[in-house]
């Protein structure tokens, strides 16, 4: 399936898509296009070396809807089937959502559904927690509240900070997000509700 990946940052998930799909990992992962909000966006030159199309579609001082319309329009013309959210800090409305119900995919660090949100690794630490990870989940209305599809787990040291949590993490990030995009194009989850079964044939 066509897919495009929205990413605000340095873009090391969006470099494990690529990787994956290089590798042959990820055969029905058919990656199209790139979306950033971040002008300064590392991932511009993740897309720049692998000769993927990319937009920057500017969101500051700018209402959500705007922003969606424009973004929908590229998806549109890109005929893109799945969106993948990889660092993408920025809330997707219904005018996405819906129009993509299903099909749009995102990669959290921490163990869904606690911590979701912008400081994940900041209020595991603070919580006091032993266990943190990653969760690959599809995106509804809510912040992080979609159906989980896959998740990671990681034991938390002594004296962790969010530095080191994240350094932790992020490894894991790049093994089961592409696993993940790769069963969605494959066709392979099934949503009932709020829950995912995953075909195994």
């Amino acid at each position: 399936m066509k897919v495009a990946v929205l990413a605000s940052g340095r873009g090391s998930n969006f470099q494990s898509i690529i990787d994956s799909c290089e590798k042959g990992l990820s055969p029905n992962t058919n990656l199209k296009h790139l979306i950033v909000n971040n002008q300064k966006a590392y991932a511009i030159e993740i897309a720049k070396k692998h000769n993927i199309p990319y937009t920057f579609i500017e969101s500051k001082n700018r209402q959500r809807k705007d922003f969606d319309y424009e973004a929908l329009a590229i998806l549109k013309s890109n005929e893109i089937e799945i969106i993948a959210l990889a660092g993408f800090m920025r809330i997707l409305s219904p005018i996405i959502t819906q129009a993509y119900k299903n099909r749009i995919i995102n990669i959290h660090p921490s163990l869904l559904p606690l911590f979701p949100g912008a400081h994940a690794h900041k209020d595991t630490i603070d919580a006091g927690v032993r266990q943190s990870g990653c969760t690959v989940h599809l995106v509804d209305e809510g912040i992080d509240t979609g159906p989980i599809i896959m998740q990671e787990t990681i034991e938390l040291d002594e004296g962790e900070n969010e530095e080191s949590l994240s350094n932790k993490i992020l490894p894991l990030e790049h093994k089961i997000f592409p696993t993940a995009i790769e069963l969605l194009c494959s066709n392979k989850i099934q949503v009932n509700g709020k829950s995912i079964t995953i075909k195994t044939d």
